[in-house]
C-alpha cells in the first residue's frame, strides 16, 4: 500500500469567507497546480491568497518566463456557470467532503457537487464495468446496487454506459453518486441526460474539474481514483484485459480498499479482467451479501476526523515563507539531479528522497518548480514520472 495520508507539514485549514474560497478555486485552475501542488503551496504560504502572490516569482526562479495565475474573470465565469446548474463547491476542509477521501495525498481540494448532499453521509462501495456489458453483466450490476442500497451503502459509479448506468439506475431510490471526468454539470455520454437529472434529484453528480469542462481520454484515469478512493470497496462486474475498470481496481488496492469481482465465463471476454483480478486474490462476489461479508469494520479504514484547532496549531508552526532560497548554481544542480534519477515509468515521491538522500523540506521546492516547468508529472499514489517533448500536459 502506498503512502497517501496528508503530512502534518501542510494541514488546510477550511476557506470561512468567499474570499477565501475564491482564492483556492484561482490558485488549483492556475498553470500547473495539480492537488499535491495545491496542498504544498498552502503549505508553504499558509493561504491560497498568499500562494498566488508567490507563484510568479517562483516560476521565475524556475526559469519560467511569462507565467501569469489563473486570470481572475475565468473563476468568476467557471462560478456563474456553477451558478446557473445549481452546484455547491466542496473544499478539502469542509464536514460535507468525502472523508475517505480526504485521506489521499492527491485528494482533490475542491470538488463541484450537485444534488443532495446527505447520501456523502452513508458509508459508500463503488461498482463498475463493462460499457459494452452483457445482459447477465447489467442484471447482476443492477442486484448489486439494490442490494447494498437497502443495506445502508450509498452506490458510486461514473455514470458510463453498461455497468455503470445499471448500478446508478437500480440505487435511486437508496442513493447514488456519479464521479464525472468532465465538469458536473456536462452530461458524458449524452444519452445519459434522463439519469444525470435523476441522480442530480436523488443523489449526487461530482466533479473535481471545472465547470462546463467536457472530458478528454486522459481525465477518466484521474476520475477513477476518486471513484476507488471514496469508498470502502469496489466492486467490478464486467471488465475486459485492459480497461478502465482494471485502473480503478488497482487504485483501490493502492489506497488499502477492497476489490472484489463477479466471476464470468472464460470465453467472454468482457469477463476477462474480472476472471484474473479473481486468481489474483479479488474477492469473488455472487450477491450483495458477499460484498457486505468482505468488508472490514468501518473503525478500521476510517482515517481520524481532523481536529480544526491541531489543524490551526500546525500551520502556526510552520516557517514563514518564501523558504530560503538557493542560487540559482545549486537550483540547477538540484534540478538535474531530480531529473537524472526520473524517467518514463513512474518513481515514487518517497524513493527520489531516499535515492537522493537530501532532506525532503529541500527537495519539495525543487518538485514545485520542475512541476511548474512542466518538467515532471504527478500521478496518482504520490508518483512522479518525467515528461517528454509530445506528452500532454
Amino acid at each position: 500500500m502506498t503512502e497517501e495520508a496528508h503530512s502534518s507539514t501542510h494541514p488546510p485549514l477550511p476557506p470561512t469567507t468567499e474570499d477565501n474560497r475564491y482564492s483556492w478555486l484561482r490558485l488549483l485552475r492556475s498553470k500547473r497546480v495539480g492537488p499535491v501542488t495545491f496542498h504544498r503551496l498552502l503549505a508553504e504560504y499558509g493561504s491560497a491568497q498568499n500562494a498566488l502572490d508567490a507563484l510568479p516569482e517562483v516560476a521565475r526562479s524556475a526559469g519560467i518566463k511569462g507565467y501569469e495565475t489563473c486570470p481572475a474573470k475565468a473563476v468568476d465565469d467557471e462560478i456563474k456557470t456553477a451558478k446557473a446548474a445549481k452546484a455547491r463547491l466542496l473544499c478539502f476542509s469542509d464536514t460535507d467532503y468525502p472523508e475517505l477521501l480526504r485521506g489521499l495525498k492527491d485528494a482533490p481540494p475542491l470538488l463541484w457537487a450537485i444534488g443532495d448532499l446527505s447520501v456523502l453521509e452513508r458509508p459508500m462501495i463503488s461498482m463498475v464495468g463493462a460499457r459494452n456489458a452483457s445482459s447477465l453483466g447489467l442484471r447482476m450490476a443492477r442486484s448489486l446496487a439494490r442490494g447494498l442500497g437497502d443495506a445502508g451503502f450509498t452506490v458510486v459509479s461514473g455514470m458510463a454506459r453498461g455497468i455503470d448506468s445499471a448500478a446508478h439506475q437500480a440505487a435511486l431510490e437508496t442513493g447514488t453518486i456519479a464521479v464525472l471526468a468532465g465538469g458536473a454539470d456536462v452530461i458524458y455520454p449524452a444519452d445519459n441526460a434522463r439519469l444525470a437529472g435523476q441522480i442530480s434529484e436523488s443523489g449526487l453528480r461530482l466533479s473535481e474539474r471545472p465547470m462546463g469542462l467536457t472530458p478528454q481520454a486522459r481525465d477518466f484515469p484521474k476520475r477513477n481514483r476518486i471513484i476507488a478512493a471514496m469508498s470502502r470497496a469496489v466492486v467490478v462486474v464486467e471488465a475486459a484485459a485492459k480497461s478502465g475498470s482494471l485502473i480503478t481496481a488497482r487504485d483501490a488496492l493502492d489506497y488499502g480498499r477492497e476489490v472484489l469481482a463477479v466471476p464470468g465465463h472464460p470465453f467472454d471476454a468482457r469477463s476477462s479482467g474480472c476472471n484474473w483480478l479473481i486468481r489474483d486474490g479479488a474477492i469473488l462476489v455472487r450477491d450483495a451479501a458477499d460484498v457486505l461479508e468482505a468488508l472490514p469494520p468501518p473503525e478500521q479504514d476510517r482515517p481520524p476526523a481532523a481536529d480544526p484547532q491541531d489543524l490551526r496549531q500546525a500551520l502556526a508552526a510552520l516557517p514563514p515563507p518564501p523558504p530560503q532560497r538557493r542560487s540559482l548554481a545549486d537550483t540547477h544542480a538540484l534540478h538535474q539531479q531530480i531529473l537524472g534519477r526520473l524517467g518514463p515509468s513512474p518513481t515514487s515521491e518517497a524513493q527520489l528522497i531516499r535515492d537522493l538522500s537530501l532532506p525532503p523540506q529541500q527537495i519539495a521546492p525543487a518538485l514545485t518548480d520542475l512541476e511548474l516547468e512542466g518538467a515532471i508529472r504527478r500521478q496518482p499514489g504520490g508518483m512522479l514520472s518525467k515528461t517528454f517533448p509530445g506528452d500532454e500536459d
